[in-house]
């Protein structure tokens, strides 16, 4: 049986109570929400946390609503919250998208938003999706406040711009006229992406006047096609500027060899995906 190195446990009472925690313990300490990410990770002595700031108590961080030309979500939201929200899915389709295809019941029922993000896997469905929504997250420490773009939040692999101390506290999303849509590889129902596409358009007289285009699981920098989205913006939205942006995407991803496949299939994957993605997006009224 496979046992956590051992550690502390704090329950946080209010968000103040959970950064008062957070500086007692220092950077070895970790704040736990779901812990579908950290507890197995924990067990298997990859991660060894002095001590646990368990937050599920903190309803301030939960709920999901639209609020001042925003969506906000609380970074306590579970992942069947955001399945279930009807703000969600009639702004941004995108996001119930991607929700039916993380996990599984279970997982949707106690994982969260904010946990996913901060865990920062490189196959981290919303990641992808918020990068392309181009959402702003709430960052609180111990030095107040501060507002940081998804695209500027994820650092490398399991890394963030969060200094020790910090709490994800909510992501916004501004509200406006546009069609999205999420396609996901993977080898099996649930399972982590083999590669995952996002693309969000909004189109104004025949004109694409913003994109966002977000990749995981295929080494795209920031989850983003920077070039992708450059090439779109402008232009028409046809059916031959979206395979070329996908070629884009493909050309300038970063995909590495594992279980899931060998390069040439992933950068093959992220040209069909955001192709696709950006196809099923338009096709949205």
């Amino acid at each position: 049986m496979q046992v956590p190195a051992s550690f502390q446990y704090r329950k946080a009472t209010s968000i103040e109570h959970a950064l008062t925690l957070l500086a007692e313990y220092g950077p070895e300490s970790v704040v736990v929400a779901g812990g579908h990410s950290l507890l197995p990770m924990m067990k298997l002595r990859l991660a060894h946390p002095e001590a646990l700031i368990d937050i599920n108590d903190l309803d301030e961080l939960s709920g999901i609503r639209v609020q001042r030309g925003q969506l906000v979500i609380g970074a306590m939201a579970r992942h069947a919250e955001l399945l279930a929200s009807r703000d969600a899915g009639h702004h941004f389709p995108i996001l119930h998208d991607a929700e039916r295809v993380i996990a599984d019941p279970i997982v949707r029922n106690r994982g969260t938003v904010g946990g996913s993000l901060c865990q920062a896997d490189p196959s981290e469905d919303l990641s992808a999706v918020f990068a392309a929504l181009r959402a702003v997250l709430l960052v609180r420490g111990p030095d107040g406040e501060r507002t940081v773009p998804a695209r500027d939040f994820f650092v490398g692999p399991y890394e963030t711009v969060l200094a020790p101390g910090e709490l994800l506290v909510e992501i916004r999303v501004s509200l406006r006229d546009s069609r999205s849509a999420y396609v996901k590889v993977d080898r099996r129902a649930g399972d982590w992406a083999v590669g995952a596409a996002g693309a969000v358009l909004t189109v104004a007289g025949g004109v694409v006047t913003e994109v966002g285009i977000g990749v995981t699981a295929l080494g795209a920098p920031r989850f983003v096609a920077e070039e992708a989205e450059a090439f779109l913006t402008g232009g028409p939205p046809t059916q031959e500027r979206f395979a070329e942006a996908g070629r884009l995407a493909a050309q300038h991803c970063r995909p590495a060899a594992d279980q899931r496949g060998p390069v040439d299939y992933k950068r093959h994957l992220a040209g069909e995906l955001v192709t696709r993605a950006l196809r099923r997006a338009m096709e949205r009224n």
